[in-house]
């Protein structure tokens, strides 16, 4: 019988802890080692200093010995340090699992945008956010690729390709281990904008002669000062320096160009590689898996090594730094030649960055998913089906509360229904309700399981007005804001796939006359265009608005009960209006008299 996720991520930790335990003893007595030989070669050297006998040659053995055990040191240092990578990513999953995850990684931050029709609403970024849930992405191009996903709805025919791919690798721990642990970094790397911006900008350097010739001139000039170092001949040497330095300086604009500013395209480029060929190694068999393999293969060279061979160009370019370089600059025409290189890498392989780094995210945005169906077993994938715009579900729970804390509820918008009006008193969860839907409405729509028994819905795309608040930077009241982003609903609503709204306590910034005919208005206008949704409130008048009299609307609510002076609410969604309120009574509990 497997084991559960529980199970193996414990097991796995156990396992981890161990060998970081385990190195961390060799680290312990490969230090004293060091220490005690370089001591004891210090102590025996200074004993021997004043007899005619001896040889500094005795001491190549105990320095050979140390650098020996200096190297070993290093990767043991290195192992330990994989090894509590790998701990910590089992232990971050088990936090998953028993729902102590929330700002704890990161939390796409960087995505948010408080005018998206629904990111705010439905805590798609920030701490303890959608985002922060699923992500387990090592580049930014990974996050980027989520982050799309979440953000804006994929065609059903992707949203099933991704469902093969999770199935496959919803069970590759070690894959997700090996990916994981790639970079000491727990940050997303690869600045993806910057490294394109620099693979595909246009070759500063055509003329190949001029390459010929700095290698040329760099070959002259060791060999005139060979001369000048043998015979005292320094005239040649000093005459190629200064055709050397000429031509830099007429060729120091496109040097600069092409050697500075790169700082973000050339970092984490150790971790593209390391990435690019560990899922090279994979064999994967779900079709759109292998598509993605073939735009990792494509080109004539791996990705990995050609990234692999950049880095190292990287590398001579940092090293202009070097204070030995920068004398030797000019005679070897050492800016030139590097440039060249990085020049010709770009022609060579610069139209193949963007398709590797594609691949790469969408693989991470996979295994991101994966990792959250393999920790949440009992999550189904929705189904989708044909028709009249529907959403159907059953034992819908919200995915960002605790488990042992989540009511679900069966929700069901088919048929005539177009729209539920849930009413209900304060606090009693209609907006928790409405965020259940949409969140995952985002999750069906984005190739994810969902937390239901069941979900069965037909494309859709949310459009939310819950989060909605005044703006002081825009100026912009709260009832402004709203009827902006009703605005930006309403408009949404000719568009492919459907409109799911879901608006909370509708209007409630305007009297109660305007209030009522002007949601009226609003949800007759999103019907008549094929929209579906929930409204929220605690106005019972809304619950009489148009649509009552060809069942398109239908109300449910959500109750609560006092008892001993506390309110008291089961969060569970009933058939009908609500036929209490509970604002004197919770005005009363806490000392108001009214």
């Amino acid at each position: 019988m497997p084991l559960s996720p529980l199970e193996e991520y414990s097991q796995r930790l156990r396992a981890r802890q161990l060998h970081a335990a385990r190195f961390d003893k060799v680290h312990m007595q490969l230090g004293n080692m060091r220490l005690g030989l370089a001591v004891a070669t210090a102590v025996a050297a200074w004993l021997s200093l004043g007899r005619h006998s001896f040889s500094f040659w005795w001491l190549l053995m105990p320095i050979a010995t140390f650098a020996g055990i200096a190297v070993y040191h290093s990767s043991v240092l290195k192992e330990r340090a994989c090894a509590e990578r790998a701990a910590s990513v089992y232990r971050e999953g088990l936090n998953r699992i028993e729902d102590r995850w929330a700002g704890t990684r990161g939390r796409g931050e960087r995505f948010y945008d408080p005018h998206h029709i629904y990111a705010a609403d439905l805590d798609i970024f920030g701490e303890g956010s959608l985002f922060e849930l699923l992500s387990i992405a090592r580049t930014r191009i990974g996050e980027d690729t989520l982050a799309h996903w979440l953000l804006f709805p994929s065609k059903v025919a992707s949203i099933h390709e991704r469902h093969q791919a999770v199935v496959e690798l919803r069970t590759q721990l070690d894959l997700r281990e090996d990916v994981a642990v790639l970079s000491q970094d727990s940050q997303a790397g690869v600045h993806p904008g910057a490294l394109l911006k620099w693979a595909e900008s246009p070759n500063r350097f055509t003329q190949q002669w001029l390459r010929w010739l700095a290698v040329v001139l760099a070959l002259l000039a060791a060999a005139s000062a060979i001369a000048w170092a043998m015979w005292d001949v320094k005239t040649p040497f000093l005459a190629i320096v200064v055709v050397e330095a000429s031509i830099l300086f007429a060729f120091r604009k496109p040097i600069d160009e092409s050697l500075a500013g790169t700082e973000k395209a050339f970092e984490d480029l150790n971790l593209l590689s390391a990435l690019l060929a560990r899922l090279e190694s994979e064999d994967f068999h779900s079709p759109r898996l292998q598509e993605l393999m073939e735009q990792l293969s494509f080109h004539h060279l791996k990705g990995s090594q050609a990234i692999a061979r950049l880095s190292r160009i990287v590398q001579y370019i940092e090293s202009r730094d070097n204070w030995f370089l920068r004398i030797l600059n000019v005679p070897l025409m050492y800016s030139l030649q590097v440039a060249f290189a990085a020049e010709a890498w770009r022609s060579e392989h610069g139209k193949a960055v963007r398709s590797w780094l594609n691949a790469i995210g969408e693989i991470e945005a996979l295994l991101s998913i994966a990792a959250f169906s393999y920790e949440h077993p009992e999550n189904p994938f929705p189904e989708f089906i044909e028709g009249p715009a529907s959403f159907h579900a059953e034992e819908l729970g919200h995915p960002l509360i605790p488990l042992a804390k989540c009511v679900r509820n069966t929700v069901s918008i088919v048929g005539a229904t177009k729209a539920l009006i849930v009413s209900g008193s304060n606090m009693s969860g209609k907006s928790t309700l409405l965020r259940a839907v949409g969140v995952n409405t985002v999750l069906a729509m984005a190739g994810a399981p969902v937390r239901a028994q069941r979900l069965l819905l037909t494309p859709l795309q949310v459009g939310a007005s819950i989060a909605i608040h005044d703006s002081l930077q825009e100026g912009n009241s709260r009832f402004y804001t709203e009827i902006t982003r009703l605005r930006q609903i309403y408009d949404l609503a000719d568009k492919a796939p459907t409109l799911l709204f879901l608006l909370d306590e509708l209007l409630q910034g305007t009297n109660s006359s305007d209030r009522r005919i002007g949601a009226e208005g609003v949800v007759r206008a999103l019907m008549d265009r094929g929209a579906i949704g929930l409204i929220s409130t605690h106005d019972l008048s809304l619950t009489e608005i148009g649509g009552i009299e060809d069942h398109r609307l239908h109300n449910v609510h959500l109750q609560d009960e006092l008892e001993d002076g506390r309110m008291k609410f089961d969060f569970k969604l009933r058939e009908g209006v609500v036929t209490k309120s509970n604002g004197l009574e919770l005005m009363r509990s806490i000392g108001l008299k009214v």
